[in-house]
């Protein structure tokens, strides 16, 4: 800043000189010498062309220090949505397998209730073979209806040339099972069978299939509980949960099975009573 001011000064007293001179000249007039004089005085001197003030300065930034080891890609690698999205207390995969397990040992056991050892829908599952021109079979639940009534059991067939078809079919099956046409004789689609009464082997049969029906139910219940310690153990080995939540969640979820293999034996217990009377 010193050395431009001292530059201007040494300019202003050269130039100062230098008009001096030039108007003493006895060629120049008195007008003529003011206006050259200030065109001179301020032709001469030079713009500015720096600030006064000085430049700012500028604040030098270093690298951000990285991470290194595996901790560092555990930290930048983004989190998953299984991880994000597992709830230890979420017991609803847990549930939905046992009500179905459930379900199905219900089915299992109203079959058996329907008539004893025998189940209509061995009948339903049957081949036929409608057409004695081809051996295509199909099955016997598509060319007539069954109907169980008791100990009888009564088969509608949709045509009358599928009657005999579906006779010979029943009666060549391993259910020693005879059917006879209408006893009124005023239906010719309709064939009747009777089914004998439950003997004390049949019905022990038919309690063991019981037992087994729950026992598959109970195995399925155990399959689901596997499941869900699986998924508690893949969140602690991940420590996506806290464990205390953990341990919460292990407590509700042998509650939930307790629960439901209570229901199992309940339900065993309440056919094997109906099935042992006949």
């Amino acid at each position: 800043m010193n050395k431009v001011r001292c530059r201007i000064r040494s300019q202003r007293r050269h130039v100062k000189y230098v008009d001096k001179v030039r108007t003493d000249s006895p060629v120049l007039s008195g007008h003529s010498k003011q206006i050259y004089g200030a065109q001179r005085v301020l032709t001469s001197i030079p713009p500015r062309t720096t600030p006064c003030f000085p430049t700012p300065r500028t604040f030098a930034t270093s690298a951000q220090l990285q991470k290194k080891g595996a901790k560092a890609a555990r930290e930048a690698a983004p989190p998953s949505s299984s991880t994000t999205a597992d709830d230890p207390s979420d017991l609803s995969a847990l549930e939905a397998d046992i009500a179905s397990s459930i379900e199905r040992l219900k089915t299992d056991l109203s079959k058996l209730r329907a008539g004893g050892r025998f189940n209509p829908e061995t009948l339903e599952n049957l081949r036929v073979a409608p057409q004695k021109s081809s051996t295509a079979t199909v099955k016997l639940s598509d060319v007539a209806q069954v109907i169980p009534k008791g100990r009888t059991v009564q088969i509608m067939v949709g045509e009358k040339d599928h009657v005999k078809p579906t006779s010979s079919a029943i009666q060549a099956s391993s259910l020693s099972l005879t059917p006879q046409p209408d006893p009124t004789g005023a239906n010719p689609l309709l064939l009747v069978i009777n089914i004998p009464p439950p003997t004390a082997e049949s019905r022990k049969e038919v309690v063991a299939e019981a037992a087994k029906a729950g026992e598959k139910a109970g195995t399925s219940i155990r399959d689901a509980r596997g499941k869900q310690q699986k998924k508690l153990r893949a969140m602690q080995v991940s420590k996506s949960a806290r464990p205390d939540d953990l341990k919460k969640a292990g407590t509700a979820m042998e509650k939930v099975v307790e629960k439901g293999t209570a229901e199992v034996k309940r339900i065993v217990d309440s056919a094997r009573k109906v099935l042992e009377s006949g």
